[in-house]
């Protein structure tokens, strides 16, 4: 007797066998990951790669890279707060950095992504490496493009010497008419960031600015691989080389120079950073 009146013997025993598989791997079936903190959305298939954007960055950032490096399945990273997407709870007092790391290590272990590569761009590369810092999930291997593990070091200066700076920065980009004027021209200058929510912009700057990884970049365990931009200026360019030399001389990173670039270098110089990235990705 056939339990299903409208279905043939052979939907029958399908609708069966998916009910078995359902029960059988109930994964299968889990609801989306949610974050109030980072928005994840997929793009592609085969090997992971998890794409952490800059500072009030959104995933549109890595759109000419996902071409040009076809046949891997990419996990694009979106801050709350930034490039239009709504703050939530990123806006709310209280540590982002280390939140965040957070929520992009439980999006890895919720999806089962085993050993996946990580890529992060500017505040991005931050993230990166704080991630490579946790006890789990594994990772395959780290890219950081263009930051130094000092935040401040990126502007020539130190955490403990440009903390105090930024603290009062924050507070006159955001608790001031002019401050927010001049914070909000700023944002407009950069991918992005004119719709970006400033208050968590300016808190994310200045928790870089507080931040120093180098004490502990040794303890990254995963193929650490740095991508830095070189200006056309040979000068400039080899003081920043020496910089960058110095600031990951405790780890094994492999240190990489693309050029000329300014700081978004995959979209100054998208075919060599393709090609930097195939490499990394197949080492």
């Amino acid at each position: 007797m056939n339990v299903f009146p409208n279905f043939s013997r052979r939907e029958a025993l399908l609708a069966g066998g998916a009910v078995l598989v359902a029960q059988a791997c109930p994964a299968a079936a889990a609801s989306p990951f949610t974050s109030r903190r980072i928005a994840v959305t997929v793009r592609g298939a085969g090997p992971d790669v998890v794409l952490i954007p800059g500072l009030a960055s959104g995933p549109f950032i890595w759109n000419q890279t996902m071409t040009l490096v076809p046949g891997y399945r990419y996990h694009l990273v979106q801050v709350r707060g930034f490039a239009g997407l709504a703050p939530d709870i990123n806006k709310q007092a209280g540590p982002l950095l280390a939140p965040l790391t957070g929520e992009i290590a439980r999006y890895v272990q919720e999806n089962g992504l085993r050993r996946p590569a990580v890529v992060g761009h500017s505040m991005g590369g931050t993230l990166a490496m704080m991630l490579g810092l946790r006890p789990a999930p594994e990772l395959g291997r780290v890219m950081v493009v263009d930051m130094l593990p000092e935040g401040a070091g990126m502007v020539g200066g130190t955490a403990s010497g440009m903390g105090y700076l930024a603290d009062q920065m924050s507070q006159y980009f955001t608790g001031t008419k002019a401050g927010r004027a001049l914070f909000a021209d700023m944002l407009a200058r950069s991918p992005g960031g004119n719709d970006s929510d400033p208050d968590v912009v300016a808190k994310a700057l200045t928790e870089l600015a507080h931040t120093d990884l180098t004490p502990s970049l040794a303890h990254i365990r995963a193929p650490l691989r740095v991508v830095y931009a070189q200006p056309a200026d040979k000068e400039t360019a080899g003081a920043l080389t020496q910089r960058f030399r110095a600031a990951y001389a405790a780890s094994r990173a492999a240190l990489t120079p693309i050029g000329p670039s300014g700081h978004v270098v995959m979209a100054d110089q998208p075919q060599r950073f393709a090609e930097a990235l195939k490499g990394f990705l197949k080492a």
